[in-house]
């Protein structure tokens, strides 16, 4: 899919999506849906130590040493229905890109999905995301070799049907970073919250 500009991004594909947890046999995967409503603008003061934003380069690898992931990162589009694509079940879960949002580094909020489970398979690579606190590290490794290294500013389950669009797609002007997956209590379909961590672009790295 060609990709978008950062504010056709923020206004157009992730203006009010949400994230539904639609469950692949109760694997708990995490599906978005886009729809056309603007989000505002908003600005975020960053640390007084915060990088300089990178040129756009696709996300290679993500690792997240406090709860052990470390893992390939694919590309997602747009399904067939409309909503993101999510990664497929296997036994080898991964996380997966929204290629239509910035690449981490970028100044905007880059989007990056994973499954809490995958089926039969067992725990996904976002298993135990929640479990991530203020301050953690995040490294996303890129195509072009540079690394970008992100913080955690917070770390929320919510509802989904409080699903937070602004805070989570709204624009910003610093380098942001989400990560997202289900959570909270379980039904036949799925799960009932999403579990939604953010964090900020803390050194960028050759």
């Amino acid at each position: 899919m060609t990709h978008l500009s950062r504010r056709a991004f923020v206004t157009v594909t992730l203006a009010s999506l949400l994230i539904s947890c639609a469950g692949h046999n109760g694997d708990g995967a995490s599906a978005t849906r886009p729809s056309g409503t603007h989000v505002p603008a908003r600005s975020s003061a960053g640390p007084a130590n915060a990088s300089a934003p990178l040129s756009r380069s696709v996300p290679a690898r993500l690792r997240i040493p406090e709860i052990g992931v470390d893992t390939p990162v694919m590309r997602l589009g747009l399904a067939q229905d409309g909503g993101v694509q999510v990664p497929p079940i296997t036994a080898h879960d991964q996380a997966g890109w929204y290629q239509n949002s910035p690449a981490p580094g970028q100044t905007g909020p880059s989007v990056i999905l994973g499954h809490v489970t995958v089926g039969a398979y067992g725990d996904g690579v976002f298993r135990r995301l929640d479990r991530l606190r203020r301050g953690d590290g995040i490294t996303v490794r890129l195509e072009n070799g540079r690394s970008a290294e992100f913080s955690v500013t917070s770390v929320r389950t919510v509802a989904k049907a409080d699903f937070p669009t602004k805070a989570v797609y709204g624009d910003v002007d610093r380098p942001e970073l989400r990560l997202i997956t289900c959570g909270g209590p379980r039904t036949g379909d799925g799960y009932l919250d999403n579990v939604i961590v953010f964090a900020t672009l803390s050194a960028t790295r050759h």
